[in-house]
């Protein structure tokens, strides 16, 4: 590759981590507003399809990033972005603690009482999303680098969906498990909302499989890489 190349890949990359960071700061700020979309009338475990947290819509976002810079740019730099990812998580929870500590003026539009309903459980929830965050990232990324290196570089659609099956239930799983447990919402709730967040997910991740193959076409056009090769930055 030209540097020409390697500046423009490096740019890109860096657009690609700082979307996966929004995307992943965003969720946990907005978690605790639910929205509703019932396409069906049908009612699991007391909840029906769809009764969700609007934290998951920017969610699904990180999977496909993390996806592509996997097939693009390989492991090490998947895990360099989810790294950052938790970093930028646990800052943005000291920015949180330490506005919601701070007293409002009697002027001020948002009330201390107000803030803290909205971002004083943020500390519990965005610890609860790291750990599910991490784990399904985790388990995300090594599933797909073992399903590429079974087919070869071939199949993208099929190491993109499986990883990311199994990763969004690990990470429902788990942020639903530890807002339980936290009493953040209450037991009655856990299989209604595990299913129906599941089954969101894996509609979203049905969705972006199209996505996926369009980047990793553009990538592979614009910068000549042949199947299974992966674009090296240093």
């Amino acid at each position: 590759m030209s540097i020409k190349d390697k500046l423009l890949a490096q740019k890109i990359y860096l657009l690609l981590g700082a979307l996966f960071i929004t995307s992943l700061v965003v969720s946990n700020l907005i978690f605790q507003k639910f929205f509703y979309w019932y396409p069906f009338d049908i009612t699991i475990f007391g909840a029906k399809l769809f009764e969700i947290s609007v934290g998951i819509l920017p969610y699904p976002i990180t999977f496909l990033i993390t996806d592509l810079i996997s097939e693009i740019y390989g492991k090490k730099r998947a895990n360099q972005i989810v790294i950052a990812g938790i970093f930028a998580s646990v800052f943005s929870l000291l920015i949180v603690f330490t506005a919601n500590t701070v007293p409002a003026t009697n002027w001020s539009p948002v009330s201390d009482g107000l803030f803290t309903t909205v971002f004083g459980n943020t500390i519990i929830a965005v610890f609860a999303s790291m750990m599910a965050y991490l784990l399904a990232q985790l388990v995300d990324i090594q599933i797909y680098h073992f399903w590429k290196r079974m087919t070869n570089g071939k199949h993208l659609w099929l190491r993109n969906n499986f990883s990311t099956f199994l990763s969004q239930f690990v990470d429902t799983f788990s942020v639903l498990f530890l807002l339980c447990s936290f009493g953040e919402i209450g037991w009655d709730k856990f299989y209604g909302l595990l299913i129906s967040g599941f089954i969101f997910k894996v509609l979203i991740a049905l969705i972006d499989t199209p996505f996926l193959y369009l980047g990793v076409y553009l990538f592979k056009k614009r910068f000549k890489l042949k199947n299974n090769q992966e674009l090296n930055l240093l």
